[in-house]
């Protein structure tokens, strides 16, 4: 059932909430608690309307909806009530707030408070830098914002650091729940070994990346990159580095991801990322401080940001002219069935002359010298030589055994 109350006041809102439990059997006593949603009117207040009834079922409360209109108009109170089965197992009520009036949510929101119960606060789009420091935001016990679906993420993830209070949590920090379980889960297996280094990639803007990596630092104490991935949604993969090899949990798809480590089976897993109101749900089971969030936020300052390095490009490196020549020489050895090792020695060897008579040419303004010949060829060089010096000599011994002849007999 919805009642609308158009340019109305608090006062009259409680009166008629009262009536309504009268008449209807409404009965508050059930109310575990007050969620206070703080938001500008729009589309985006139904669909915080729909996760607080969900999350109600669980937690049974009394849902306030301050959501701030026009400023320029005129300053107007329009509220809603909703009971039974629009309002899931809560009862909300909806004030629209209107010019001066959408600056005093608290002054609107305390004549609704349940009493005796703790109050929490809920921005589930842009919320103040310092929420404890927000007029409702001193109104509550806890204190739960959602970096993921602020404008800029990351530098509203700063703003919570430098602005943390006892009693303030995060969404973002809430959807680790499943990644941290997997991950610490995975040290309950052999071999028991030291983490040396981590590394976490995701989406360039997704905060709970960075609250995962900041969580590794702080717990394991090691250097931890936070490196931005090239595909996938939210958190992609974590990658533990350990002496027997690494531990890794992927999820490329966003819906099943794979845990892997030495000496164990690939095992697959359920991580599809998790909705509004299952985060706002199990927030809602806590109402003290989270120290272990504080850690967190504290430990954001010893993550390194780095790149995902790229794969290296096919080393491409031209062939010496010792090596062509051994290549060429080996196979012209092995078609004439001549030993390699025999051919790239001279190989080898016709490099080293050359080498040399190009250096003797060098420094000295001559012209290099032609290149020496290798001692294969210089046999045969020698070999032809003295062939041809044989033969000359050949006609002349005649003469002189004649002249021999004659000069003995003249004696």
């Amino acid at each position: 059932m919805i009642i609308d109350l158009p340019s109305t006041t608090t006062s009259q809102v409680n009166s008629k909430l009262v009536r309504l439990r009268e008449e209807g059997g409404a009965v508050t006593l059930g109310r575990v608690l007050t969620l206070v949603i703080v938001t500008d009117d729009g589309t985006k207040t139904e669909e915080a309307i729909d996760a607080a009834n969900d999350a109600s079922r669980e937690h049974p409360c009394r849902v306030i909806v301050v959501a701030r209109g026009a400023r320029k108009a005129a300053p107007r109170l329009d509220a809603q009530i909703r009971v039974g089965g629009d309002a899931g197992a809560s009862e909300v009520v909806v004030l629209r707030l209107y010019g001066e009036l959408a600056n005093e949510g608290a002054s609107c929101v305390v004549p609704l408070l349940l009493p005796d119960t703790p109050v929490v606060a809920w921005w589930p789009n842009e919320a103040p830098p310092v929420p404890a420091e927000d007029p409702i935001g001193q109104l509550a016990q806890r204190r739960i914002t959602d970096t993921a679906a602020e404008k800029n993420p990351i530098r509203a993830l700063e703003q919570r650091r430098s602005g943390y209070r006892p009693g303030d949590t995060d969404l973002a920090w809430t959807r680790l729940t499943l990644w941290r379980a997997m991950l610490a889960s995975a040290f309950d297996l052999p071999p028991y070994e030291k983490v040396t280094e981590a590394e976490v990639s995701g989406e360039s803007d997704s905060p709970s990346t960075d609250l995962l990596a900041a969580w590794l630092a702080g717990c394991l104490r090691v250097p931890v990159k936070r490196l931005k991935a090239t595909s996938g949604e939210g958190i992609v993969d974590v990658r533990l580095e350990r002496r027997s090899g690494p531990v890794e949990l992927s999820r490329p798809d966003g819906k099943v991801g794979a845990l892997t480590q030495p000496g164990q089976p690939e095992r697959r897993v359920a991580l599809q990322r998790r909705q509004v109101r299952d985060c706002l749900a199990e927030e809602l089971r806590r109402l003290d401080p989270d120290e272990v969030y504080e850690a967190a936020l504290r430990s954001l300052g010893k993550v390194v940001r780095g790149r995902t390095p790229a794969k290296p490009a096919p080393a491409t490196r031209k062939p010496a002219r010792a090596a062509s020549g051994a290549a060429s020489g080996a196979a012209k050895a092995k078609s004439d069935g001549e030993p390699a090792a025999k051919v790239e020695a001279k190989v080898e060897a016709d490099a080293a002359v050359e080498a040399k008579a190009s250096t003797d040419g060098k420094g000295d303004g001559k012209p290099a010298k032609a290149p020496a010949k290798t001692p294969a060829k210089a046999a045969a060089a020698a070999k032809a030589s003295g062939a041809k010096a044989a033969a000359k000599a050949s006609p002349k011994a005649p003469r002189a055994a004649s002249k021999a002849a004659k000069a003995k007999a003249g004696s």
